[in-house]
């Protein structure tokens, strides 16, 4: 009796089901179990006021573009979330939810433009495409904007009470992104709230996003990986543009960039946001966990040389072939590939903090557990240090894919459980 699993995935409901289904063909019973996974699609991102500000005093990233998605959250960033009333001009105006009055100066400072009217025309754009209304008050001199459909996306509060526009945060709607950025080049702030709103962290269908918040443009694959030619495509610029904001952005710490060799692609983390959006302490990404956590191949070739001066030396590894083992790694492996590996992992574990791996006088022992016909070589690694202290130990799987470029293998790290249980005994 064979039971078959079948997944079906929609969108923006959470659930889980499972069943069986007994069904009679020809005198068999056949048993099916149903599995209905859904996916969780949120359709807002919540943006603080605080960031907002912090990019508009940032001189150095530039606003000349003609998506209008900063002019757009700008504006969103100031309208209210409950009545108030702001006197201006010895005037009281009362401003609504969603509503926000203030001088055309002020909107020409918060757009970076040079003249007024051409905050103006801004305003006119996002009112013909229906984001904003707004109307002209006091001679002209003052702008009285609405977000359209604020309620949709937005709590508004009954009661009159003075709004902050320091503090706080506001939800912005998602859809809003994706058209914006399609109607014109993208600009440098631009791009910036594009690649924040769509940072995904600690979801488990999302990869790498573990490792800390990752860019993801929710093309259901669950894999972040991007090129320039993607990103040129979505932000209508060159893909040398593209590199240059890139490497400016992660230059600024703005972004952490890992890319890949060949066509992998890259993968973009963001700085500060986890400190702006829960506030908890910023987190470290290093690329050989980046890369460890994609499986993206190491590339080993025949005439791979590494110097005396590398973190670990071949004294330092024992291949343990131990009378029960079915056969030696030796015959499919060799071992400077295997020096070689395990130099890689060690600087990976250097960088999760294991001072082991820093030591000269250091032991590794490799354990083989498959046999050397298998695709997946298994071995299991005990780092011994020579105060005699409890070792740790991983596992360690190579995957072999060939390559015209000569031999690659994958290093992954296979129990963490085992991992953590040595780190306590530490």
């Amino acid at each position: 009796m064979n039971a078959i699993i079948l997944i079906v995935e929609t969108q923006y409901l959470q659930a889980l089901l499972c069943g069986c289904l007994f069904l009679s063909k020809e005198g068999f019973i056949l048993d099916y179990q149903l599995e209905i996974k859904q996916i969780v699609d949120y359709p807002r991102c919540r943006i603080y006021r605080e960031f907002i500000r912090t990019l508009m005093e940032d001189r150095n990233i530039r606003t000349n573009g003609s998506s209008y998605l900063f002019y757009y959250m700008t504006l969103c960033s100031y309208a209210n979330f409950r009545s108030s009333y702001q006197r201006l001009e010895g005037i009281s105006y009362l401003v609504g939810p969603g509503e926000w009055i203030c001088r055309t100066s002020e909107l020409s400072g918060w757009f970076r433009t040079r003249f007024q009217h051409q905050a103006l025309s801004i305003l006119d754009f996002l009112q013909n495409q229906n984001y904003i209304t707004y109307t002209r008050l006091g001679r002209g001199h003052l702008i009285k904007f609405c977000i359209t459909g604020w309620k949709k996306h937005n709590t508004a509060l009954d009661y009159n009470y003075p709004c902050q526009k320091d503090v706080g945060f506001f939800f912005f709607p998602v859809a809003a992104v994706h058209e914006l950025i399609s109607m014109g080049k993208c600009s440098e702030m631009d791009i910036v709230l594009d690649l924040w709103i769509h940072a995904i962290y600690n979801d488990s269908q999302v990869q790498g996003s573990e490792l800390g918040p990752v860019v993801y443009f929710r093309n259901c694959t669950g894999n972040p990986l991007t090129s320039c030619s993607d990103l040129s495509l979505r932000w209508s610029i060159s893909k040398a543009t593209v590199s240059r904001i890139l490497n400016k952005l992660q230059e600024k710490e703005y972004l952490s960039l890992v890319s890949f060799t060949g066509r992998h692609g890259s993968v973009i983390y963001l700085c500060s946001y986890l400190s702006t959006m829960f506030n908890i302490s910023d987190v470290m990404i290093d690329k050989e966990e980046v890369s460890m956590a994609f499986q993206v191949p190491v590339h080993i070739t025949e005439n791979t040389h590494t110097p005396e001066a590398a973190t670990v030396r071949e004294d330092q590894i024992y291949i343990i072939e131990e009378p029960d083992t079915v056969s030696s790694p030796s015959g499919s492996v060799s071992k400077p590939h295997i020096c070689q590996i395990i130099r890689k992992t060690a600087e990976i574990l250097v960088a999760q903090g294991i001072p082991c791996c820093e030591c000269s006088e250091t032991l590794y022992k490799l354990y083989p557990l498959s046999d050397c016909k298998e695709t997946d070589l298994r071995y299991s690694m005990k780092i011994c240090c020579p105060d005699e202290g409890t070792p740790y130990q991983f596992e360690l799987t190579l995957s072999p894919a060939g390559s015209a470029e000569g031999t690659t293998s994958t290093i992954q790290k296979q129990s963490p459980e085992t991992t953590t249980i040595n780190a306590e005994r530490r």
